[in-house]
């Protein structure tokens, strides 16, 4: 079985300073570094993905901002592919589905931001469309969130979005637990 990794919209926007300030991003993206240096000394397949805000009163990730950029942590090599996006779902409006067949891809690991929009809506859109799903959910960030007038602080939040997508969706795994797992399971997969 081959495996890709998707970096969703680990951006300038979501670290402090940035237009839309996530709770542990640092962490979250220094954990996808260690993904993404995984697969690069593999030669697996990586996509990132970068969202490029084109609705009406958007407030970060604006076109032309520095806020858009990717961050440095993960900053994608010259011959890595880097898709664009304007909506939550990786795959909708996006050339990601295409290019994960192209490659051969069968399951795809997951992380990035945000925990409870575009990692939920790209992991379940992928299950969706048939690929096996990993989650590395120490590598997603997420936010306290405002509902009923309640705040909702961001390790709830991350923690029921993960606990939704565990049992159809995708494994969800600790950095670690992933990287035993992927020894056991894909220590033989070819570049």
């Amino acid at each position: 079985m081959k495996i890709g990794l998707i970096l969703v919209d680990i951006q300038k926007d979501y670290f402090p300073g940035g237009c839309m300030e996530l709770i542990g991003m640092n962490d979250a993206s220094r954990n996808a570094r260690e993904l993404l240096q995984f697969f690069r000394e593999k030669n697996w397949p990586i996509f990132h993905i970068q969202h490029i805000a084109v609705s009406d009163g958007a407030t970060f990730f604006l076109p032309n901002s520095p806020g858009m950029e990717i961050h440095e942590n993960v900053k994608p090599l010259p011959e890595e592919m880097v898709i664009q996006k304007h909506h939550p779902n990786s795959f909708l409006n996006t050339s990601l589905h295409d290019e994960l067949l192209k490659a051969g891809i069968e399951s795809v690991v997951i992380c990035g931001a945000m925990s409870h929009m575009c990692i939920d809506a790209t992991t379940r859109a992928a299950a969706d469309v048939g690929f096996g799903c990993i989650v590395v959910h120490d590598a997603c960030a997420t936010k306290d969130l405002n509902f009923d007038s309640k705040i909702v602080s961001a390790d709830m939040v991350h923690g029921a979005f993960m606990a939704a997508l565990q049992p159809v969706y995708a494994k969800v795994m600790d950095l670690g637990a992933f990287s035993s797992w992927m020894i056991q399971n894909f220590s033989n997969q070819p570049g």
